[in-house]
């Protein structure tokens, strides 16, 4: 049974286990929660299952980072254009930010969702956290060796951009200090293959990890508050469409590049960010997507890829907030000027960069409103939704991660086209299975 498993491809497997996690959520949800208030057994197990698998992958990713980092900065001595490509990497993320922005004021003035709505005013309150600009140069700065920072929750956590830092001034060192660091690099490599190996072997639970998280978001959350934020909700799948589905597939005509097969390389990483709503817990797929399937060489990906998983997030940081302010401002009547649209606009495009040490869709948000003058208690607004459109954010985010190192490398004439146009599967299956996938279930050498 298991080998017949292992022949169906990874795709179809997460998108049975969508359909699986669904019918589950939905009994869940019929059985509703215990005398006591608590969640049922079947909640209380589809969430395990799911924030287990989120975990397994969290885990691994600042091992990843670091030694992804550390080898692609040393590999960078082969590597001639390096700042250049480093400079049209920002470019681009800046490019197609800007465009995501205009596409949800466009769909804000269009749709008004602030005067569609039936959201009860009682609903407001004021975040937990917010976004502040200098979040991006405090966030720059290690406050220790494994980037580690507290949680309000007394919990630790790791800040990724902090990592990426401590990472490329081991790598830049690595280089100044040539042969007499080759046995660390050598360390290092070996290090960053043992990763890759445990990695995969996580990334083939991604079934089992769907179940657990699309069933528990429909069994705790449902569909039920969308009606009185339909118009809202609406127009910001509508705007995450438009960039998935148009501008993004336009950008890469553009450059002779073929949007099917762009997909079909990225789908992996976008299916998995959809139903764990996390670009870092994506992050160790998309590397592999865009490396692997895509084309774009290590000694790039490696770096640009991380970078944009803290920095680059169309859905979260640009289409979202625009429509959230002028839901926000048209629900309490405050008239936007076209000089607003204007901070909204350059909010959304330098903004996810001075809020890369606080992840969340929400310190965005408070960044943008706090920016405009808006009342910050309208963010409780929309919370109740919240769950319901991080799924299609986090989409749109990690494949705008994929596709911006896609097209600079194609502009600066590094992309594997061979690699990008063989239709190779980019679905990792498990290593004892024959095939095309082959390629893709052990670490490529760096």
């Amino acid at each position: 049974m298991f080998a017949r498993l292992r022949r169906v491809p990874f795709a179809a497997q997460v998108l049975l286990a969508l359909v699986v996690g669904v019918a589950l959520g939905l009994v869940a949800r019929d059985l509703g929660p215990v005398a006591d208030g608590t969640p049922n057994w079947l909640t209380s197990t589809l969430q395990t299952i799911g924030s287990t698998f989120v975990t397994l992958l969290k885990v691994l990713v600042p091992p990843l980072i670091v030694t992804a980092v550390i080898v692609s900065i040393a590999n960078l001595k082969q590597v001639s254009n390096a700042a250049r490509l480093a400079g049209q990497t920002l470019l681009w993320f800046a490019i197609t930010a800007l465009i995501a922005v205009s596409i949800g004021i466009g769909l804000g003035l269009l749709t008004q969702p602030g005067r569609n709505s039936s959201v009860d005013a009682a609903a407001q309150q004021l975040p937990e956290s917010t976004g502040s600009w200098w979040d991006f140069l405090t966030g720059l700065v290690p406050q220790n060796v494994l980037g580690l920072q507290g949680s309000p929750d007394g919990s630790l956590s790791f800040n990724v951009l902090q990592l990426i830092v401590l990472s490329v001034a081991i790598g830049v060192a690595v280089l100044k200090v040539g042969e007499p660091a080759e046995p660390f690099l050598g360390l290092v490599r070996s290090a960053l293959a043992v990763v890759q190996k445990v990695l995969w072997w996580v990334i083939l639970l991604a079934p089992l990890g769907t179940v657990g998280l699309i069933g528990n978001a429909v069994a705790t959350y449902g569909w039920d508050s969308l009606g009185s934020l339909g118009v809202f909700a609406g127009s910001v799948y509508a705007g995450l469409a438009l960039v998935l589905f148009v501008v993004y597939p336009v950008l890469l005509r553009l450059h002779g590049l073929s949007p099917l097969r762009w997909f079909a390389g990225a789908w992996p990483a976008i299916q998995l960010a959809f139903v764990s709503r996390s670009s870092i817990g994506t992050l160790p797929v998309t590397e592999r997507v865009t490396e692997q399937s895509l084309g774009v060489p290590r000694s790039y990906a490696s770096f640009a890829v991380p970078l944009g998983a803290t920095t680059k997030m169309d859905g979260c940081a640009a289409i979202y907030p625009a429509l959230a302010a002028i839901f926000v401002a048209q629900f309490f009547d405050v008239s936007l000027s076209v000089t607003d649209y204007l901070l909204i606009a350059l909010v959304s495009v330098v903004g996810s960069a001075a809020t890369a040490g606080v992840t969340g869709a929400v310190v965005m948000l408070t960044l943008t409103l706090s920016t405009l003058g808006l009342p910050l208690a309208g963010v409780g607004l929309l919370l109740a939704i919240d769950p319901i459109l991080d799924m299609g954010r986090t989409a749109v985010n990690v494949a705008g991660q994929a596709l911006v190192p896609t097209i600079v490398a194609k502009r600066e004439g590094i992309l594997d086209l061979e690699r990008f146009r063989s239709g190779r599967a980019s679905a990792p299956v498990a290593p004892e299975t024959g095939g095309i996938d082959a390629d893709l279930r052990q670490p490529a050498a760096v």
